[in-house]
């Protein structure tokens, strides 16, 4: 697959980190109620709509994923670094993990019930998002819904040392609630709800909620 440097860099950075990476962020979910509450209402709204295959797109180490399996879903997971599917295949045997990328995503059209991308988009150039939402618009079903983690904020920053004091070299970008819904809008979704977490904070999160316009 051909990539550009900075694709090239951000796998090649977690693929370095994946082992310091996967023992920060191993148990974390465990005291985030909101967090929680978040996947119990997607993976509701995909029951609902009948069930189906669920794409963690930018898995890491398989966390999101094996939280959504566990909640009865039949969840997989897709990352660019070869490092962190080799890990989240270890850490979670019998859940599915493939290397892959969001910017060529490799699924088939209208595949997949449900599409959860936490906190993955934060790597890309602000041009080559729209194409990655238009990926995501293509495999869902109609209807489907789609939850995008980010950090808030409206800068970027080179992050050049990571987990466990390891060399990265991989752009961090924060974007406004606003911007991301207006880019989703414009790749055929229906922005639901979105929710601002540790609003005080220095860098706030936030999680949209969007479906698949029908």
């Amino acid at each position: 697959m051909e990539t550009d440097d900075w694709l090239a860099d951000t796998r090649t950075s977690y693929d370095t980190v994946a082992a310091s990476y996967a023992d920060l962020v191993r148990g974390r979910l465990a005291g985030q109620p909101y967090l929680h509450a978040a996947l119990d209402l997607f993976a509701g709204r995909v029951r609902a709509a009948g069930g189906g295959p669920v794409a963690d797109v930018g898995c890491g180490p398989g966390l999101v994923t094996a939280h959504l399996h566990g909640l009865g879903l039949d969840a997989f997971g897709i990352d660019l670094s070869p490092g962190m599917i080799e890990l989240a295949g270890r850490d979670h045997p019998g859940i599915r993990f493939e290397v892959g990328s969001m910017t060529d995503l490799r699924l088939p059209a209208a595949s997949v019930a449900g599409l959860i991308a936490w906190w993955s988009l934060i790597h890309l150039p602000d041009d080559e998002v729209p194409a990655a939402l238009r990926h995501f618009h293509r495999v869902l079903r109609p209807g489907g819904p789609l939850q995008i983690g980010f950090h808030v904020g409206d800068r970027a920053h080179l992050k050049t040392e990571g987990y466990g004091g390891h060399p990265m070299k991989v752009h961090v970008h924060h974007r406004t609630p606003d911007r991301m819904a207006a880019w989703l809008r414009d790749a055929g979704f229906t922005v639901d709800a979105h929710l601002l977490l540790d609003p005080d904070a220095p860098t706030p999160q936030a999680i949209l909620f969007a479906h698949r316009t029908p």
